[in-house]
């Protein structure tokens, strides 16, 4: 067995331990990277990339049909096959930045095993016994499939085989409503495919029910059947032929099914018990430091048991870092976190929805909205279903909800405003190029202002003396 001594030994090569692994080799620490499956993890292989990949071709697909400004519809001949090379070659593009071979050029020791504690201060990764001043669990999350009766009888895809698959299904089934859900099923619908959602509370439930309508009117109108309130009560069939019985007893048949119903964190091989670290369902139980009931043991991303995104995952490399090499006090909060839903229209929220503001603030709270169809640019492009809402405290952006063309995009300015305690005055002061969507942003900060100005008698009276006195 081979002893490996380091400063820092990181468990899992996605999006949080690469971030961190190579902040901290670049910053003069020692660095043990332990990874048993894939580099670059969930988001690469499995998740963001391939999932927006195979959004972009559903929206060339969909260009093609949409007859607009002087050109003629027609029916987009899809290749399915062709349009999964297309993930494969974004995903070869993405992955050197992620390999083996980047990272021990920038010093840090890549092991390729399953790592599990043999105390707390050891790891054991293969042939290797990996002793560290500090460890970090960045071993994310794994889709979970829930023990529906009848699921192990029937071939069932999750977000990390649906990508390889070759052969377009001509009727997906997906049992989950969230982001993923959506997302593959507007990605499916656009490439050829009829597609059934089940979801057993609302689609899209975790954002705001207003601008979630939105999008789930737009799936509907390309074909998409989206039950809500009914949970998946039994499955059966084989390939080609699956069924899908719901709790009020209607049964919805295809011919593929995709559970996308949420996800579970990675903690199983790593033998926490024997390094003293408490886990909870939800995954490695932390403080607001992100440190572990071990305290030279840390968790981030998904496996820490919080918000599963993979800008989640770098932030929270970014927290950690701080405290692990410089000693820092450092904490994690979730108040400026965006997230976005990349169906079309893009669904984006940072900070709480309206409902969520209103139940914390009350009458202190105040909601500025901005419609798309008032933005000249969204006119200009056809792009004017949209709307945006800002939830205002006390002159201050507490959170911001979009749906629309490209939300994604548009949600930043709110979450650094958010993040770093601005007014909504600098978001008024902001000059934005004419003519853009970022216009939208401006105008919904002039709507948070307007009545405050055109409203006011006081303001109208001190006007009208100010006119009276100027030469």
């Amino acid at each position: 067995m081979e002893r490996i001594e380091t400063d820092l030994c990181v468990i899992g090569a996605g999006s949080a331990g690469l971030s961190l692994a190579a902040g901290a080799v670049q910053m003069g620490a020692r660095v043990v990277l332990v990874e048993g499956h894939k580099m670059g993890g969930d988001c690469l292989n499995y998740g963001c990339v391939p999932s927006k990949a195979l959004l972009a071709a559903g929206a060339r697909a969909q260009a093609v049909r949409d007859a607009a400004f002087g050109v003629t519809a027609a029916a987009p001949q899809v290749d399915y096959a062709a349009a999964k090379d297309h993930v494969a070659r974004v995903i070869a593009t993405i992955a050197p930045h992620d390999s083996v071979e980047r990272f021990e050029g920038l010093g840090v020791t890549v092991i390729r095993a399953y790592g599990a504690f043999t105390s707390g201060r050891e790891l054991q990764a293969g042939d290797k016994l990996i002793s560290a001043r500090r460890f970090v669990i960045a071993t994310g999350s794994s889709p979970f499939v829930p023990p529906i009766p009848g699921i192990e009888d029937v071939p069932c895809f999750t977000n990390e085989t649906i990508f390889d698959l070759r052969e377009k299904p001509e009727h997906l089934i997906i049992i989950g409503g969230g982001p993923i859900g959506m997302e593959m099923a507007q990605a499916h619908l656009r490439l050829g495919c009829a597609v059934t959602v089940i979801e057993g509370a609302k689609a899209l439930g975790k954002d705001d029910p207003e601008l979630a309508a939105v999008v789930l009117e737009q799936l509907r109108a390309e074909g998409a059947t989206i039950v809500e309130g009914q949970q998946a009560a039994k499955i059966s069939g084989g390939a080609g032929n699956i069924s899908v019985e719901t709790g009020d007893g209607a049964v919805y048949t295809g011919t593929h099914l995709l559970m996308a119903v949420g996800r579970k964190a990675n903690t199983d091989r790593l033998n926490l018990a024997a390094a003293g670290v408490e886990v909870t369902k939800a995954g490695v139980k932390v403080g607001p430091d992100l440190r572990s009931t071990n305290r030279r043991i840390y968790a981030i991303g998904d496996v820490a048991g919080g918000m599963q995104f993979t800008h989640v995952a770098g932030y929270h490399a970014g927290v950690v870092i701080r405290s692990i090499l410089l000693g820092l006090p450092s904490k994690a909060r979730t108040d400026h976190i965006p997230r976005v839903t990349y169906t079309d229209p893009e669904l984006a929220q940072v900070g709480p929805t309206e409902a969520e503001a209103r139940a914390a603030h009350g009458e202190k709270l105040s909601v500025a909205r901005f419609d798309y169809s008032g933005n000249d640019r969204a006119i200009a492009t056809g792009k004017t279903t949209g709307l945006l809402k800002v939830m205002v405290v006390k002159g201050r952006p507490v959170g911001a909800s979009i749906v629309g063309a490209e939300a994604g995009e548009l949600i930043g300015i709110w979450a650094l405003a958010i993040a770093n305690g601005l007014k909504m005055s600098a978001v008024t002061n902001m000059v934005a190029p004419y003519p853009t969507l970022g216009e939208v942003n401006k105008r919904a900060a002039g709507a948070y202002f307007s009545p405050k100005l055109f409203d006011n008698p006081w303001v109208k009276r001190a006007v009208g003396l100010v006119q009276k006195v100027l030469p």
